[in-house]
């Protein structure tokens, strides 16, 4: 079986990308990890499994299209067939998202299209739902609103504060983000309109 070559893109402690490469997804090649900030842990995590790593660091560009122009470059040596965004705290300008069109997934920590955007989870609390959980769609101009992959839901519990529901929310995200990676390397993705038909 062919391998589908992967970006994946991080700003922080990496814990997603090691979901990804302690998944062992077998139609999948992790071939380059994209960061924007220095020093940080995910940096490390991929450097000790052998993965190239290119950072390019978001504080050296005027304008985010700059940035991403320069991400772009770094990469295409790579022959990326998918960008999967896994803690990549910028979004991303229509330039960079008609590079990959549908090519490009997130990992979204709430039920979308509940609580989009940032602090999803402090979101859920404070609106007082009983349930949330958390979202791997793919990615298009406007935030955390492109059709949805997979979803898994998590229980809200009136003990619960915003890092032990974050706790729970990771450990679905550990476990969705992975399956849809396999899912599209494996071909069994299809767009119709809004929808993701997966195939068995």
């Amino acid at each position: 079986m062919s391998k589908t070559n992967i970006a994946v893109f991080v700003s922080g402690s990496g814990t997603n990308l090691q979901a990804i490469i302690d998944s062992g997804i077998e139609s999948a090649n992790i071939a380059v990890v994209v960061c924007d900030i220095p020093g940080v842990m995910a940096i490390e995590r991929a450097r000790k499994h052998g993965i190239p790593v290119e950072l390019v660091n978001s504080g050296d560009f005027e304008s985010r299209e700059e940035f991403e122009r320069q991400i772009v470059a770094k990469i295409d040596g790579y022959d990326i067939d998918l960008v999967v965004l896994a803690g990549f705290m910028r979004i991303l300008t229509p330039y960079f998202i008609g590079c990959f069109s549908n090519r490009i997934i997130n990992i979204h920590p709430s039920l979308l299209p509940s609580f989009p955007g940032t602090n999803s989870v402090r979101q859920a609390l404070d609106y007082g739902v009983k349930k949330t959980g958390c979202t791997v769609h793919f990615v298009r101009e406007e935030v955390d609103a492109g059709p949805i992959i997979l979803q898994a839901v998590v229980p809200i519990t009136e003990e619960d504060t915003e890092e032990t529901l974050l706790e729970k929310i990771h450990t679905e995200e550990y476990r969705i983000l992975p399956e849809a990676i396999r899912l599209f390397c494996e071909g069994k993705l299809t767009l119709s309109g809004r929808r993701v038909l997966i195939s068995s």
